[in-house]
């Protein structure tokens, strides 16, 4: 168990076997950060990998700041699983795509209502972003048909009331340019200094923050509506965990202290079941956190990896890619499934090859006793943004 399990200092924990590639620059930005005022502990995940300053794939525990930085402009980007009416053998893949031409267009008027009802009961008063709800926006964002390729727990599958049969929709997104205006806002004003936790200015920003969080996750409903209604089928919500966020973190024992977690692509182990997804060639992985007393949830800031996890920057994918594989190659995948993706960049960026294994990131993670399997989900189409709608 404790293979996967690598202590680099007093505050940094490393949630990866040593088998487990980890790119140099990740984890000397984790180590960076757990030097920042306040810091008590870092926790990497598997997934973990560079980002603009601050490691992806990570969580951070700290007492006296808080550090929206930390967290970054996607507040509350997540995963949120639904299930569809129509069942795996009868989904046409070609038929499905062609219904979901205008599925980044603005939501129109016979959402509205909907929509201001969902904002009302999630306490959503910002209107200035609404013609983004609904929309999964770029990056590593998508929304994917998935079928159930195999069943570790059917017990747990019959709580989520999951019918192997049926097909399900995963969706990736999270506040789109609520979360960006937040974010630049807070740097314009405080640079990356961090908050005193219970000034003006954190409280401020943690009600802009919590806005942000319950945003993303009607936005997420919505674009799981929207597909399913441009397909002609019913959806069931199955579960929605957020992976970009901060709370306020009360103390479970001696070996975890209060402060404030902030999680950057770091998904709870402390709210339910989770989906681990791989990159669009790849299976991904329902899963259930182990009960919190295992021994190394505490030091793992009760987060677990929220995806596969890049293996190269986004930028240098082409050049790897273009003299293997042509544009047409990279719409489909190893595992028969089918990509819509009108971004040539992307279609290179998030290409199978750029992404470490699925199973190696979970393999971390039960070795680590920190969750067990559920059931492995398979690709079936995966969309992308097309390019042509930003907001």
């Amino acid at each position: 168990m404790d293979k996967s399990v690598q202590i680099l200092t007093e505050k940094v924990s490393l949630f990866a076997s040593e088998s487990t590639w980890v790119e140099g620059l990740a984890t000397q930005q984790l180590i960076k950060t757990s030097e920042l005022a306040g810091m008590i502990a870092v926790a990497g995940m598997p997934d973990l990998h560079p980002g603009r300053g601050y490691p992806i794939g990570a969580a951070f525990l700290s007492d006296t700041k808080v550090y929206p930085a930390l967290v970054g402009n996607d507040i509350g980007c997540g995963m949120a699983l639904w299930q569809s009416s129509l069942n795996v053998a009868k989904a046409n893949v070609d038929k499905l795509a062609k219904k979901l031409r205008h599925v980044e267009s603005e939501l129109d008027e016979s959402w509205q209502p909907l929509v201001q009802k969902r904002k009302v009961e999630k306490q959503i008063s910002v209107s200035l972003f609404d013609v983004a709800l609904g929309t999964i926006g770029g990056g590593n964002h998508f929304a994917e048909f998935q079928a159930v390729d195999e069943v570790y727990d059917a017990s747990a599958m019959e709580q989520l009331n999951i019918d192997r049969k049926k097909l399900l929709l995963l969706a990736h997104s999270g506040s789109r340019g609520l979360g960006q205006s937040i974010l630049v806002g807070h740097i314009t004003e405080h640079n990356h200094q961090g908050l005193l936790v219970n000034s003006p200015a954190h409280l401020t920003y943690m009600q802009a923050h919590n806005e942000a969080v319950s945003w993303a996750e009607l936005n997420r409903e919505l674009i799981a509506r929207r597909f399913f209604d441009a397909i002609n089928v019913n959806g069931e919500f199955v579960l929605d965990v957020n992976h970009n966020f901060i709370e306020e973190s009360t103390p479970r024992g001696d070996d975890h202290k209060a402060g404030w977690l902030h999680r950057k692509g770091a998904t709870p182990s402390d709210k339910g079941y989770v989906v681990i997804p791989g990159s669009r060639g790849d299976y991904s992985y329902l899963v259930k956190p182990t009960a919190l007393t295992s021994k190394h949830h505490a030091l793992a800031l009760y987060s677990l990896a929220h995806g596969a996890g890049r293996k190269w920057k986004r930028g240098e994918c082409q050049a790897r890619l273009s003299h293997k594989y042509k544009k047409d190659d990279l719409y489909k995948t190893s595992l028969g499934s089918k990509v819509i993706c009108g971004d040539k960049g992307l279609l290179y960026d998030e290409a199978p090859q750029a992404y470490k294994r699925c199973d190696s990131i979970v393999g971390d993670l039960v070795n680590a006793g920190l969750i067990t399997l559920v059931a492995r989900l398979r690709p079936v189409l995966t969309f992308k943004t097309q390019g042509g709608y930003s907001a």
